[in-house]
């Protein structure tokens, strides 16, 4: 007499009565053994010269990390709403008066960057006001002695001063935008001294 193999239940003929396994096939179906594991292989050998580093651990999560060839995140906001790369963009936009205005709000007047670039943006727009009357003195004379005829020789030379102004301030307010931060000669250390 035979048993059933999934049941246990006593069997005669080809099926079992009760769950009707046939008498001597296994209860479960054989599995497939699973596959060997893989073999160890060493890691790659640095190049002669660097020294091995392992891979740098995952994140935690829920933190923003820069993966290599992306732009830098953006700064984190202050508390007025602007983030740090707009404010010392807008401290360019008025210049004398923006530089002034984010110097005096309570936010900004605490951050060490756009503290900076306030006070580059002023020392700029003083060494700008003091260029332009220079320039005027000097044309008012020039145009008393030479003849009116180099009046455009004149002012072509006011064009170029006021292009290259121009260029300069639009070049601050972008690369500070950028978070890149754009010292001026002589201006740029003075307003990181004040800073």
């Amino acid at each position: 007499m035979s048993f059933c193999s999934k049941c246990g239940s006593q069997v005669d003929g080809q099926f079992c009565q009760k769950c009707g396994t046939p008498v001597g096939a296994p209860a479960h179906p054989a599995a497939a053994p699973p596959p060997p594991p893989p073999p160890y292989q060493q890691p790659a050998a640095p190049p002669p010269g660097q020294y091995y580093q392992p891979p740098a651990a995952p994140p935690p999560p829920g933190s923003y990390y820069q993966q290599p060839g992306q732009p830098p995140p953006p700064p984190p906001a202050t508390g007025g709403g602007l983030t740090e790369n707009a404010a010392a963009a807008l401290c360019y936009l008025f210049g004398l008066i923006s530089g002034i205005l984010f110097l005096v709000l309570e936010p900004y007047n605490k951050n060490r960057t756009v503290r900076f670039h306030a006070f580059q943006s002023i020392f700029l727009s003083v060494v700008l006001i003091a260029v332009e009357i220079v320039l005027a003195i000097l044309f008012r004379v020039m145009l008393q002695v030479l003849p009116y005829s180099l009046w455009f020789l004149i002012s072509l030379i006011s064009l170029v001063v006021w292009l290259a102004f121009l260029v300069l301030w639009i070049l601050l307010m972008v690369k500070a935008y950028q978070n890149q931060k754009l010292v001026i000669p002589v201006i740029g250390p003075l307003a990181e001294k004040q800073a």
